[in-house]
């Protein structure tokens, strides 16, 4: 019986044959002229997936979120490269950009909304992805209000930048005993920015924990002018003294740790936020 039972397999395995067909597909993935662009501009140059297209291994499952629209994403993937990726090239070289930019830009089309009434704006994780929210929120209007999009985008995507260049290499931890008494954890969004700024933070958010308040000082200062810079120092009173000495440690962090000088960096984006109504956001070029 055994002998039998070992004949008949040797008799199945013998007609067994292997699948011709290749597990690894090689037909072309079909692309639109945005998709093609994006490789022209974002993959091929500097090896980023700019995903606009809404996937949930992407995405955070906690939050109802809706995909983004392409024609929105198309005009804001052009801002993106011009006043971000552009500016740090400009000042920087492309090889900082290449070697630091994240690896994956997610869009999503709306805010996520957290149980407290906050909405996230952008996060960055472990400096391999950024994800921009509110892509929706786009309309001719904000497109052309540095301001606004400032808001809106910028200021999040050079604040998780801040956190990828911090993750690769540690700030001076001085600048955490600055105002070591004031953060308040999850209380932020309970304060204002005028409150913020009389205790020594550029916003309430930078209130939340050292981390943040890095990210903010960065983030706030590069996308500001001068006037309102100083503005900004005008309304803090008291709290100027903290919010210049933190300035001072992150001068000199960027400086020593990534041979960026944060006011070359103010002055290039300032100059490319000029020349954002002269920008072609209807034709891919």
């Amino acid at each position: 019986m055994l002998a039998g039972l070992f004949t008949l397999a040797l008799g199945s395995c013998s007609e067994d044959e292997l699948d011709k067909e290749s597990i690894f597909p090689t037909v072309p993935v079909a692309r639109d002229s945005f998709d093609k662009w994006l490789l022209k501009n974002y993959t091929w140059p500097y090896n980023v997936e700019f995903n606009y297209k809404l996937t949930d291994i992407e995405t955070d499952m906690k939050y109802n979120l809706q995909p983004a629209d392409s024609a929105k994403a198309a005009k804001l993937a052009i801002i993106v490269k011009h006043l971000w990726f552009d500016a740090y090239n400009e000042v920087c070289g492309t090889d900082f950009v290449k070697e630091n930019v994240p690896r994956t830009i997610q869009l999503i089309g709306t805010p996520a909304y957290n149980s407290e009434g906050t909405i996230v704006l952008g996060t960055a994780e472990g400096g391999l992805k950024v994800t921009l929210y509110m892509v929706n929120s786009l309309t001719n209007e904000v497109l052309r209000d540095y301001s606004t999009i400032n808001e809106y985008y910028f200021h999040t995507m050079h604040h998780e930048f801040t956190h990828i260049l911090t993750q690769k290499k540690p700030y001076n931890t001085a600048f955490d005993l600055i105002s070591e008494s004031d953060y308040i954890s999850g209380d932020w969004y309970q304060q204002t920015d005028d409150y913020a700024r009389q205790h020594g933070f550029v916003t309430a958010y930078a209130m939340s924990e050292p981390n943040e308040d890095f990210a903010e000082m960065m983030s706030v200062y590069v996308t500001s002018s001068d006037e309102e810079w100083q503005k900004i120092i005008d309304e803090a009173g008291d709290g100027a003294t903290a919010i210049n000495d933190k300035l001072a440690i992150l001068r000199s962090y960027m400086l020593d740790s990534w041979n960026l000088d944060i006011d070359e960096m103010r002055a290039a984006i300032q100059h490319r936020a000029r020349e954002l109504g002269q920008l072609d956001l209807q034709h891919l070029n």
